[in-house]
């Protein structure tokens, strides 16, 4: 969305997706975004100028000069601060909107949802050195290729399983920072399966009579077969709480993979000052995965193919990063970055079924 877009009839299309003028003013009002007219005569003025700040390359005294350039307000760049400061929850509502509007039940099968997280670095010079972070989480749903969950936080807002609400029937699918035993539980709970990878260090296991199961070794009397498929137990990290049935995959890598793997073992345990052990190196030559689809409707093939879908939100995020142009926000008071950074997920929101009706590959 350029910022010629915003004066054109391309807003007039932008307002109609996002619901209309009358719906865009009541979650304004709602939200506190807008109280009355003063400085900026409606919500979708405001919407148009805040957009035009974020999504554009100019700063905030520019902006105040275009927008009375074109006529939609007359008001200092103090005055556009503070109104911008303002817009963080309304743009959060406008794309709940749009994600609630783009992801249809699935009439046959199950729906596949895909958790992943990004990052865009915060403002100021000492941001890389300290690692703040503004991070993404995100929910990717299947067939029909949409985030269907979007949240922002700072660097404290940890990646968890249970982040996004269940959607009964689903299959969740997660890399190994989603292996978290108690969340698992949580989210099967409430109608959901669960397919996440793990790795043989970050999690009890028990085999199915409560006793310690020595995963390694497992995995050691499986090289001639090269994969496992079998039910287990694994503990809770809460005191006193049973531990959780769950079926667990492992499949050797081939060997070009697992070369790969250990450079990959070796180069990171050198960074970190420490050799690699012999059993992190096994480890690391196998795929493990562990899930609550049973084997009766889900062969262990099935569930090698669930997971391979998981490259398909890496490739949303490059869309998101690429097409949209998100990147890290000019500014470093969180109340003014967090419109930044929504005004891009709303965007891509908008224009990502267009990519569908014209053809636009964007991976």
């Amino acid at each position: 969305m350029k910022r010629e877009s915003l004066t054109s009839e391309d807003w007039v299309w932008t307002v109609d997706r996002l619901g209309g003028e009358q719906r865009i003013t009541s979650l304004a009002l709602h939200c506190g975004a807008f109280k009355r007219a003063r400085e900026i005569g409606s919500a979708i003025d405001l919407l148009r100028i805040t957009l035009a700040y974020c999504l554009g390359h100019m700063g905030l005294r520019t902006t105040a000069a275009w927008a009375e350039a074109v006529g939609l307000a007359s008001l200092s760049n103090v005055a556009l601060l503070r109104r911008l400061r303002k817009t963080s929850e309304w743009l959060s509502c406008l794309i709940g909107q749009l994600l609630r509007a783009s992801c249809p039940k699935a009439a046959k099968g199950r729906v596949i949802r895909i958790l992943d997280g990004t990052s865009v670095a915060q403002a100021g010079p000492g941001s890389r050195r300290d690692n703040r972070l503004w991070r993404i989480h995100a929910s990717f749903e299947l067939p029909s290729e949409r985030f269907d969950f979007l949240e922002l936080t700072d660097d404290r807002g940890g990646e968890r399983l249970d982040r996004v609400p269940v959607m009964r029937g689903e299959i969740r699918i997660g890399d190994a920072a989603y292996m978290q035993v108690d969340q698992i539980g949580e989210v099967m709970t409430q109608g959901a399966d669960v397919l996440v990878r793990a790795n043989w260090r970050n999690a009890r296991w028990f085999d199915q009579q409560a006793r310690p199961l020595d995963l390694l070794a497992l995995l050691g009397s499986a090289m001639d077969s090269g994969s496992v498929d079998q039910l287990v137990l694994i503990g809770s990290s809460k005191k006193g709480k049973a531990p959780l049935p769950m079926r667990l995959i492992a499949l050797r890598k081939p060997e070009a993979a697992r070369a790969e793997a250990r450079r990959k073992a070796r180069r990171n345990a050198q960074r970190e000052g420490r050799n690699a052990s012999e059993e992190m190196l096994f480890a690391c030559e196998w795929v493990i995965l562990v899930t609550s689809l049973s084997q009766e409707d889900f062969a262990m093939d099935d569930i090698l193919k669930l997971y391979r879908m998981r490259w398909r939100i890496e490739l949303a995020f490059k869309r998101l990063k690429s097409l949209a142009g998100l990147r890290s926000p000019p500014a470093k008071d969180p109340r003014l970055a967090k419109p930044w950074i929504l005004s891009h997920l709303l965007m891509i929101l908008l224009v990502e079924p267009l990519t569908d009706e014209f053809g636009v590959s964007l991976s």
